[in-house]
């Protein structure tokens, strides 16, 4: 039974949802939003609840924009692009990641239209229950969170790993280090949304500052501006004989889809958090738009330089991947440079970027585990959010996972075991970022068929349902990429262990789909648009959004322009 309240065009009436009548006006879980950032909004902001309690809105437009950003750069950019690198070539990883960030734009286009419209708790997760189909939602909501329980314990031991760069840190048990970053993280939860907002902030400003010094220093090493590297000018040496522009041809381009995902992975929790922001409606378009400008600027030129500086085929690049800082294309750049201490710095930004992944775990997987449990899909108890605003059971699921870490501590089968835990996370976000993207086609066929006018949406994506289709598209193309590089590795044979490993995430989507379906005795297979439920948790003010959006798109033309891209990036 749902708990939202209707948001309805006439004053408050009461309305019909499973069955059951609620007023609008006496529902218990309705709490009007009494914050600063949120008075004076008739309710605009109002989430779904807890057992007891709301989620906050404590999550102001610059932390929405970090997070937009900040749980994207990690180890996946700074030391994953290394294997991607050396499997691809620099064209190969530079296209890659070019063809999954215009996939990922579409589909945080999509979800920031759903969010603004829909600013509930769950977000992705609810938008594909109540516009695909309730299987299916619950499918990707429990993969959305199963990713993340699992990659918190690897973040934690990367996060070690790193450390072990310098000889001090080395000598020390990685289990200390385990310890320090749980509590650390542990800390972190106890001042809730804020404290992740605030940490996320501070971190995410630091690697951007990173990703700026990096893209300097690279062009002045290409351009054979350090002194110390005996290599003078490079140009586009290694895009050239005896080096490859594409290595591994067609297999080797196609095995850095994945790579590019994992990268990325983490910039869908600006919809996430949606329900926790002091106003949606300006953080999150904002957030979105800024995705594009920062996909470009922090990936693609950071990793276009990478391919100009370091060639594809350096025996350094082996073992590249989690946090071995050692194999990291951009420390090894640096090292190559023969520029003296300037290594450590980049790996202090590495481990930063670790920890903030790690941040972002506990965010990602308890406010989705609380949504699910809201709605029936998971132990009632999980939906418990305590007074300030913190989902604690949720909460200490997720740190109970971090303790897996603790596995890196057995002599024998450790690896082993991590290799299996991270494969429930590898296609997750190919299947999670498709479905928001067929949710959102799927809404506006629901919004017309119900008769409601395109003009009614606070916020459009600008690639319309278009953007959506060819998202979901790539979706296809993506998985189909990755099929067929598990299928047939490069440099290798067919292997069933191996393909597991890169496919496995896909049979979990697969049974936990299937075992819904028993469990529930459901035989609908997708809901109709006419018979789609487009009141519940919808904003009480659309008259008021709509004059707001026609005030600012008074201006469109050709004079207006300059300024309207400012405002797009900033």
């Amino acid at each position: 039974m749902s708990t939202y309240p209707q948001a309805p065009r006439e004053p408050p009436v009461a309305y019909h949802n499973n069955g059951v009548v609620h007023d609008y006006e006496k529902n218990p879980m309705y709490e009007k939003d009494e914050s600063p950032m949120g008075s004076g909004h008739n309710g605009e902001y109002d989430v779904q609840t807890g057992e007891t309690a709301a989620l906050h809105r404590s999550l102001k437009s610059r932390h929405m924009q970090m997070i937009a950003i900040g749980g994207a750069i990690g180890a996946g950019l700074f030391v994953g692009s290394g294997s991607a690198l050396q499997n691809g070539g620099p064209a190969s990883l530079v296209l890659s990641f070019i063809i999954v960030g215009f996939f990922l734009l579409l589909t945080m286009q999509a979800l920031a239209e759903l969010a603004v419209l829909y600013p509930v708790n769950g977000a992705f997760f609810i938008y594909i229950c109540r516009f695909i189909e309730k299987s299916w939602g619950f499918a990707c909501g429990w993969d959305y969170a199963i990713s993340w329980l699992t990659v918190l314990p690897f973040e934690i031991t990367a996060a070690g790993i790193t450390i072990g760069f310098w000889p001090a840190g080395a000598n020390v048990n990685i289990g200390v280090w385990i310890t320090v970053f749980l509590v650390a993280l542990s800390a972190i939860q106890i001042f809730g949304v804020r404290g992740y907002g605030e940490v996320e902030f501070v971190l995410s400003v630091i690697k951007i500052l990173a990703c700026t010094g990096f893209i300097i220093l690279g062009i002045i090493i290409d351009c054979g501006g350090v002194k110390s590297d005996p290599r003078g000018y490079i140009g586009t040496e290694y895009w050239r004989a005896p080096y490859a522009a594409f290595r591994n041809g067609f297999p080797g381009f196609c095995s850095n889809f994945v790579n590019a995902a994992f990268a990325f992975g983490g910039t869908e929790l600006v919809g996430l958090a949606a329900a926790e922001a002091a106003n949606p409606l300006k953080a999150i378009p904002t957030a979105t738009k800024q995705v594009f400008w920062r996909i470009t600027f922090f990936y693609i030129v950071n990793l276009l330089l990478i391919g100009l500086i370091v060639p594809a085929n350096s025996d350094a690049l082996l073992g590249a991947s989690g946090a071995n800082t050692k194999a990291s294309p951009f420390v090894l750049a640096i090292e190559t440079a023969g520029i003296k201490g300037l290594p450590s710095v980049f790996n202090v930004v590495i481990t930063i970027s670790v920890i903030s992944v790690a941040n972002s775990c506990t965010f990602g997987s308890t406010r989705t585990i609380q949504a699910l449990a809201g709605q029936g899909m998971a132990p009632k108890f999980l939906a418990y959010v305590d007074k300030h605003g913190r989902p604690l059971y949720c909460v200490i699921l997720q740190i109970a996972f971090g303790f897996l870490a603790f596995a890196n501590e057995a002599t024998t089968n450790g690896g082993v075991f991590f290799n299996w835990l991270l494969s429930l996370s590898g296609l997750a976000y190919f299947f999670i970022w498709g479905s928001i993207c067929l949710a959102h086609i799927r809404f506006r066929a629901g919004w017309k068929a119900q008769g409601r006018t395109l003009d009614e949406i606070p916020y459009r994506a600008p690639f319309g349902v278009a953007g959506s289709i060819v998202g979901c598209i790539l979706a296809c193309l993506c998985l189909m990429a990755t099929f067929y590089t598990a299928l047939y590795p490069i440099g290798g044979s067919p292997d069933a262990s191996a393909f597991f490993q890169s496919y496995l995430t896909a049979l979990v989507i697969l049974v936990l789909y299937v075992g819904w379906k028993i469990y529930t005795r459901d035989a609908t297979f997708f809901i109709r648009a006419k018979d789609m439920d487009l009141n519940t948790g919808l904003r009480t003010n659309l008259a008021e959004l709509q004059e707001e959006r026609q005030r600012l798109n008074v201006d469109r033309g050709w004079k207006s322009m300059p300024m309207r891209m400012v405002r797009a990036i900033a």
